[in-house]
Order: structure tokens, then sequence, then C-alpha cells
């Protein structure tokens, strides 16, 4: 399956909230898509479609095809600790979600092409790779080139969020991922453990 390119808008009315951010659309018509919008009664759903629809609305948030949220499921029930709790660590680990994070960019699709498009570094490396897996202590730049583009500057001027497992250097560019957030920090609203359960059938 190829990586969503459609209206962002129609999948956040899917899922009844604005998994991709702000979106003017969305608060103008946050009812389902189709026909019927909100006049169409939906039976109650199956514990399974429940399971189901918490899986896509976390690929869709952070952008991960099935074949990679598998792999990192298995990684995360490999390792220690809570499954559905690491397996979010690990999303929230990949270098386009900590670009986005850190404001270089004002969604999560933009700071994959960032990184595809070989304009942000790790330790001083370029790093093309959207799922490359930070370790905590990693510094983040845009690359000296890069450092110019409207596109990064527009991002850091609008962005306000402050995440404490990250530090941001406006001056030079460039940030600390300091540490591997815990679940309360992360502010997504996924619940996990209906992802660990459709996985674990």
């Amino acid at each position: 399956m190829a990586r969503y390119t459609g209206p962002k808008t129609k999948i956040a009315r899917k899922f009844g909230e604005a998994i991709f951010g702000d979106d003017k659309s969305f608060e103008k018509r946050n009812y389902p898509p189709g026909q019927h919008g909100n006049a169409r009664r939906r039976g109650k759903k199956s514990e399974y479609a429940i399971q189901l629809m918490e899986k896509q609305k976390a690929k869709y948030t952070y952008g991960i095809l099935e074949r990679q949220f598998r792999g990192l499921f298995k990684k995360a029930r490999a390792a220690q600790g809570i499954t559905g709790e690491v397996l979010l660590q690990l999303c929230e680990s990949r270098l386009d979600n900590v670009v986005f994070r850190m404001g270089i960019s004002p969604s999560r699709s933009g700071a994959r092409q960032l990184v595809s498009h070989r304009h942000i570094t790790v330790n001083g490396e370029l790093v093309n790779i959207p799922s490359y897996q930070l370790k905590a202590g990693d510094v983040v730049a845009v690359r000296e080139k890069s450092k110019s583009l409207e596109a990064i500057e527009r991002s850091l001027s609008n962005s306000s969020h402050v995440y404490e497992w990250i530090t941001w250097n406006n001056d030079t560019k460039s940030g600390t991922y300091v540490s591997v957030p815990a679940r309360i920090q992360i502010p997504e609203n996924i619940n996990e453990q209906f992802i660990v359960e459709l996985y674990s059938k």
C-alpha cells in the first residue's frame, strides 16, 4: 500500500478529531464524511472495529505504513516495559517526528520531506531516513545550507509547543533529543492498548 496523499480533512473526520493538526475545514464539518454525514445512523462498533480504528489512527498520525508499524510493534513487544507505551515511544523517537516536534516543520509530512531532501543532520551527520530512530542525547539540527529556507524560518516563527524531552536553540537551529518521552508527555489521543490487543490476536 502506498503512502496516503489524499485529503487530510476526510481522514480527520473519519476519526472525529484533527489528527493532522489545526484544520479549519475539519472545524466546519467535524462529523463523519459521506453522503449522509451527520444524519447517518451508525450501529455500535465491534471490538475488532474499535481496535482497527485505533491502529489506523496511529498510523495516519505518525505517517507510518503497515509493514513498518508492525515492525515497530514487534520491537516494542520484545523490549522491556509496557508494550503499548513502548510502541508510542518508538513512534515519537523517529527523526521525522522529532523534527516536527522541534517546530522545524508544521507537519509530520513536511518534516519527512525535509529529512528526505537532506536538510537535517543528526550529531553533525546528514541523515535522510525519516524513520531513523533517535537515541537520548542525539543532536538534531538544520543543515547549514538550509538554515535560510523560508519554509523552515516560517515554521519556527509560528511554533509555540514546548516539550520537556526536547531542547531547541533557535540561534543555532539545533536541538537535543534529551530523553525518551514518558506516556504522559506524549499528547496524541491514541489508546495504545487497543492496538496491542489487535496485534495479539
